[in-house]
């Protein structure tokens, strides 16, 4: 047993050093930093919570957070819902799936700066959405509410992530046991009931992984609200790149990072929570 067990420990100890040294060790520093003070040319070492008491205390840092996750929430549910039949399509109705999997990665082959980039200009005063409504009569003038707000986020993210949603939606769908539908069917239950006592509750851990796979991500996104957010747009990425930039505050960005990696995994774990008990309640 010793023999084996040192196996094990001698073969992970690279992958766990590695880790280790990726993602414990940032960490590490961004305790460390959080817990001093920047001067005016130099970081005072002094451990203090004067940053959090600062993050805590102001006004701007607490409506940035709440508009973060509210935004990175949108995206989660608008995404989801939208990716949900496309899975559903290629899962079970489709014919060449390897064809549809291929149109939904179509995206990745472009950077995302220029996908950003192309929905400012559809967005735009002057963008192809304006100039196509001013052509067909529908409006007088542009419209000033497609571009610059909370709303132009919600939709440049939601198409940037849209195919991380389909995959791990249509792997759960595609793992389901055929049979049961059709002992649903034979029980006299419609395509209504058969979706949401059969599909549905099979499918809850490949929305759940789509939710978290989305939610994370957007919440620390700081381009999209850079280019297309305008001041109504801007999350709590946005200030900790000034913080860390502009600012030359890295004491006061590490501990803003920190608290939002603390918010977004609460709000994680008690989504993971309650989509679990649903799902039970569901079967």
């Amino acid at each position: 047993m010793r023999s084996e067990a040192t196996k094990g420990l001698t073969l992970s100890a690279p992958a766990t050093l590695y880790v280790g040294f990726l993602v414990a060790a940032p960490l590490a520093i961004l305790v460390a930093y959080s817990l001093w003070t920047q001067t005016y040319v130099s970081v005072d070492r002094t451990p203090t919570l004067a940053n959090y008491r600062e993050a805590f205390t102001d006004p701007l840092v607490r409506h940035l957070m709440i508009r973060s996750i509210l935004i990175a929430a949108t995206v989660t549910i608008a995404t989801v819902a939208l990716a949900y039949p496309i899975a559903y399509f290629i899962a079970l109705r489709a014919e060449r799936k390897t064809l549809w999997l291929l149109l939904i990665t179509i995206p990745f082959w472009s950077s995302y700066l220029l996908r950003v980039f192309a929905w400012k200009l559809i967005l735009g005063f002057n963008g192809v959405m304006n100039s196509a409504l001013l052509g067909l009569g529908l409006i007088d003038e542009p419209l000033t509410f497609l571009l610059y707000n909370e709303f132009a986020v919600v939709l440049t993210l939601a198409h940037a992530w849209a195919p991380f949603a389909i995959l791990p939606i249509y792997v759960s769908i595609q793992k389901i046991d055929l049979s049961l539908l059709e002992a649903a069917t034979d029980l006299g239950n419609g395509p209504v009931q058969r979706f949401l006592r059969v599909t549905l509750p099979l499918t809850i851990p490949g929305i759940i992984a789509a939710c978290l796979i989305i939610f994370i991500p957007t919440v620390g996104d700081y381009v999209t609200p850079s280019l297309v957010g305008g001041s109504d747009g801007k999350m709590i990425a946005n200030l900790i790149q000034v913080q860390f930039g502009a600012a030359n505050n890295w004491p006061l960005g590490a501990t803003l990072s920190l608290l939002a990696m603390m918010s977004v995994g609460f709000v994680a774990i008690l989504f993971v929570l309650s989509s679990t008990s649903l799902g039970r309640r569901i079967r």
